[in-house]
């Protein structure tokens, strides 16, 4: 079994996979189940894992990825999206849950100032913190945060943009956890930003509210060919900073 060191030095984007060598799809499937334990803000998972198996479907993105030759030798890719549009049934979704952690792990006396500060937190200010409507919303956050900064620490990021950027930095981490778990089966992958967005959304059929975070090309590297050369990385010096 790989240690998490060597499934980071397996993880090479691969360029091009072997046609003769087959992806079992129900591991995919499980390293999809292992990339939702992946941290995401506030819990609120606004994200959708798009599976693609179908050879059609899977021809089709790989036109949308440009003809790049990860999409195109691919046996099978993920699109993974994010749906800030759904931040009303998620933020109800997570209230229930921890209504019911309440229940059953709090002492009953801890139980309702808990659980009020849970019905803010999902029930109101999250509503308000993710919701959009032409930058208004945010700008108005904006000010509260502002006002609020001047006399205690706060986060100050909380425009619409800010929120687009959280929503994607949490699917993004949830891929990431996705390739680990790819490499520990000995699975090959390549995460695409290269893509026509409009046409992966149309091919996928995903609502307006729906953005494309990455597609990840997922085969067997063909040896010899499957990677560009060594990898390469800035001298760790570079990077470090300890304080």
């Amino acid at each position: 079994m790989m240690m998490l060191a060597d499934m980071l030095n397996h993880r090479r984007s691969v360029r091009h996979y072997d046609a003769d060598k087959k992806l079992e799809s129900e591991k995919v499937r499980e390293c999809l189940r292992l990339a939702q334990l992946a941290p995401s803000s506030s819990n609120m998972q606004l994200y959708e894992f798009y599976h693609i198996t179908d050879p059609a479907t899977l021809q089709q993105l790989a036109i949308a990825c440009l003809s790049q030759s990860a999409a195109t030798t691919a046996t099978q890719m993920v699109v993974f999206v994010t749906r800030q549009d759904l931040y009303r049934e998620r933020a109800r979704t997570m209230l229930d849950f921890e209504r019911g952690n309440l229940s059953r792990n709090s002492p009953p006396e801890k139980v309702p100032g808990r659980l009020k500060k849970w019905e803010g937190y999902y029930g109101k200010l999250m509503p308000f913190v993710y919701a959009r409507f032409f930058g208004l919303i945010g700008a108005l956050r904006k000010m509260i945060v502002y006002g609020i900064g001047l006399f205690r620490p706060i986060v100050m990021e909380v425009s619409e943009a800010d929120m687009r950027v959280v929503v994607h930095k949490s699917c993004g981490l949830a891929a990431q956890t996705f390739m680990l778990a790819m490499a520990e089966q000995g699975y090959d992958t390549c995460p695409l930003e290269g893509l026509d967005s409009r046409m992966v959304k149309r091919i996928l059929k995903l609502p307006r509210g729906a953005e494309i975070n990455m597609i990840v090309a997922c085969g067997i590297r063909k040896e010899g060919k499957g990677i560009w050369g060594e990898r390469f990385r800035l001298p760790f010096e570079d990077i470090y900073r300890e304080i």
